[in-house]
């Protein structure tokens, strides 16, 4: 097997079927790849959506079931079942074009063993998709990030072979697992044609007490990550260096929280917030996230 589209899903149904329906209809032959897919404990119409998957299937199809235990073990899960000599990591909101599989593999013929990074464009539908062409506003940073990346069997083996599950939280799992890779010398090259459709709907604020302990979850994990590689690449990316503290000390005082607090409203209430009742929560979320960082890092 040439190729292995790998992906793990919690509570997206409504997402799911188009995820898989894409995934099967690549210009790959389809006795060249598989699609390896994780339920992780879903408690919604998963289930069903699965089922009705299978019969759309074109090329192998395997599926995993597991009570929720968070994405890296999912993930693990997965790529123990994986047949293919590369992987590409994708999530369960994810909408690959039709060249996906081929244009990674492209990149795996000209470049050889190094990690191929697709382009991921954000949309706020599936229903409404922007031209597949990639550009700036797209930008990412992050050197491994599981939306769009792929490696090859043995590259990944010889890096650990698995995600760290000490990450059971939100959140840098697939960044340790790039930090693991380059420190092997891995190289990385950017396919541009390797597209795929990020469902990144707008902002809304209806679930604001989610998004706070979202982000405190992600700085918890964060210093899990910069226990395991520390330096100045992993502070930057967690917000660590002395201007990002100085700045979420600052966002974190008790008097500003409170105001932004009283601002936003009840924050367990599930409703829609104006822009500026929006822009308040963002900043209680990253007041939220240094607050915890700080937390986590006092022995």
């Amino acid at each position: 097997m040439r190729f292995t589209i790998q992906l793990c899903t919690y509570n997206r149904a409504h997402l799911l079927g188009r995820v898989l329906e894409a995934c099967f209809d690549q210009t790959l032959a389809p006795d060249q790849y598989e699609v390896v897919l994780v339920n992780d404990g879903s408690r919604d119409d998963t289930p069903a959506v699965i089922e009705r998957a299978r019969a759309l299937a074109t090329c192998r199809f395997t599926v995993i079931n597991q009570a929720n235990a968070g994405l890296a073990r999912a993930r693990n899960a997965g790529i123990a079942l994986c047949t293919g000599e590369r992987i590409a990591f994708i999530d369960d909101d994810v909408l690959p074009t039709p060249v996906f599989a081929a244009e990674h593999l492209r990149s795996d013929e000209k470049h050889g063993d190094v990690v191929v990074r697709g382009a991921v464009i954000n949309t706020e539908s599936f229903d409404a998709l922007p031209p597949p062409i990639w550009s700036l506003k797209n930008y990412s940073a992050n050197w491994f990030w599981t939306s769009n990346v792929s490696v090859r069997r043995d590259r990944l083996d010889a890096a650990g072979g698995r995600f760290d599950e000490s990450f059971s939280e939100y959140g840098w799992e697939d960044i340790e697992l790039g930090l693991r890779l380059r420190a092997l010398g891995t190289k990385a090259v950017f396919n541009r044609r390797a597209v795929a459709f990020h469902w990144k709907p707008r902002p809304q604020g209806t679930n604001v007490a989610g998004m706070l302990r979202q982000m405190r979850a992600q700085a918890r994990t964060a210093v899990r990550l910069e226990e395991l590689h520390p330096g100045w690449r992993v502070a930057l990316a967690i917000g660590d260096t002395l201007p990002q503290r100085l700045l979420g000390d600052a966002l974190r005082t008790r008097p500003l929280v409170a105001r932004l607090e009283r601002f936003v409203g009840d924050t367990a209430a599930e409703r829609k917030l104006s822009a500026a009742q929006l822009a308040a929560a963002q900043l209680l979320a990253s007041a939220a996230y240094y607050d915890e960082l700080a937390r986590a890092k006092t022995p």
